[in-house]
This record gives C-alpha cells, sequence and structure tokens, in this order.
C-alpha cells in the first residue's frame, strides 16, 4: 500500500503552519520567546488574529511545536553524528556545539530560563531523550568505560544505580551513566557561558577552550 498523498488544503496548511512558525523564529530572535505573540505574527502575515487560531490553538501550543522542532534538529544531527565510523563522545560534543553555534535563539529556547507561564507537556521531552540515549550508547563502545564489574564503587556512581530515570531505562552501568552525565552537563555549561557572551573579552581561543574541557571531561 503506497504513502498517502496530502491534499491541496493539507499542503496549503502545512504551508502556512510552516510560515508562522518562521515568524516567530524571528521574534524570538528580536525580542526573545517571552514576547511571542500570534497577534503579532498575524499582522507580519496579513491576516486576522483568530485566522492564525486556526493553525495553532495558542502560543504555548506554538513554542511546543518549535521546542519539538529544535529537539528533532538536535537528535537527528545526533544520529547522524553517531553513524560515523569512529564517532565517539567528544565527536559528538563538538556537534552539540556545532549546532548550538548555528541558532543560539534556538538553543536557548531548548536550554535557556524557561519562557514564563510556559509549561512544557510530556510529548516535549520524548525526542530530547533520543540525544541522551546517542550520547551514553557513545559511552558505552567508548574502549575505556568501565563494565558493571569493573566500575568503581563512587557515591554518585552508587546514587545512579537507583536514580537513574533521566537515562530512561538505559543499560549501562552506574559509572558510566555518571560520565556521561558529567559531559552533557560541562557541555551546557559552556555553551550557555558562550552563547550568552560570557567570554567576549576575556582573550582566549573559545574553540581550545571547549577541546580542552571535553578532554578533561573524558580522560
Amino acid at each position: 500500500m503506497g504513502a498517502k498523498t496530502e491534499t491541496p488544503r493539507e499542503r496549503y496548511r502545512a504551508q502556512v503552519r510552516a510560515e508562522i512558525k518562521k515568524h516567530a523564529w524571528e521574534q524570538i530572535a528580536t525580542a526573545g520567546a517571552s514576547a511571542l505573540s500570534l497577534n503579532a505574527i498575524a499582522k507580519q502575515m496579513g491576516v486576522s488574529g483568530p485566522a492564525l487560531y486556526r493553525y495553532y490553538a495558542g502560543r504555548d501550543e506554538l513554542i511546543t511545536e518549535l521546542i519539538k522542532d529544535g529537539y528533532r534538529s538536535l537528535a537527528d544531527r545526533m544520529h547522524a553524528a553517531a553513524d560515523d565510523e569512529g564517532a565517539d563522545v567528544r565527536a559528538l560534543a563538538r556537534t552539540i556545539r556545532g549546532w548550538a553555534l548555528e541558532d543560539p535563539h534556538r538553543y536557548f529556547l531548548l536550554y535557556g530560563t524557561p519562557v514564563p507561564g510556559y509549561h512544557a507537556p510530556d510529548e516535549t521531552t520524548v525526542i530530547s531523550q533520543e540525544i541522551m540515549t546517542v550520547l551514553l550508547d557513545t559511552f558505552v563502545r567508548e574502549p575505556w568505560a568501565p563494565t558493571a564489574a569493573e566500575e568503581p564503587e563512587a557515591p554518585f556512581a552508587a546514587h545512579l544505580r537507583d536514580h537513574r530515570a533521566w537515562a530512561q531505562g538505559h543499560p549501562a552501568p552506574p559509572a558510566v551513566l555518571h560520565r556521561a552525565l558529567s559531559l552533557w552537563v560541562r557541555v551546557q555549561g559552556v555553551l550557555s557561558l558562550e552563547l550568552a557572551g560570557q567570554f567576549a573579552g576575556m582573550g582566549f581561543d573559545t574553540d581550545a577552550f571547549f577541546e580542552a574541557e571535553m578532554a578533561d571531561a573524558v580522560k
């Protein structure tokens, strides 16, 4: 049975939704996600505010769609990087940084300060979990990754034996979970400061600093 063919009405709806999201990203880049307004987007598109509500029920639904698109974009990039022969966790860290530098506003919508009044539904975390799974899968393949029998009894690793919901049932031993979580936090910490301009004027090479941090995180 062949794939379902979209009707002209469905294609038009998809085009309008894509245009709405395009204007939404432009608004976010100009004034931040907290200032996102469907009525302002409607004005830019030359239609009435109520007309846009046929495509998105409100601001929160639009933000949710943007977040899902952002996570999908990063997850796809991570999958592609992990599929490259010889890819290691440092390569994945570079992938995350490259993705973030392409569009800092997209990065901050996902990993920055929460949008006031917005509460993300559970569906937004489904795709984000793929990102952590790719990272954990790659950690497990590292030649230096400890097995369950070899892992040291570090206090936090022991803690992760019973506090691993964030890993979504991944079978990695606690010591690997600890290493992966540490790397993830380190990547996000460096990127948050870098993209916020906190390194500007400090006079050091940010590329070299990121590489040094990643090397230290996995040694």
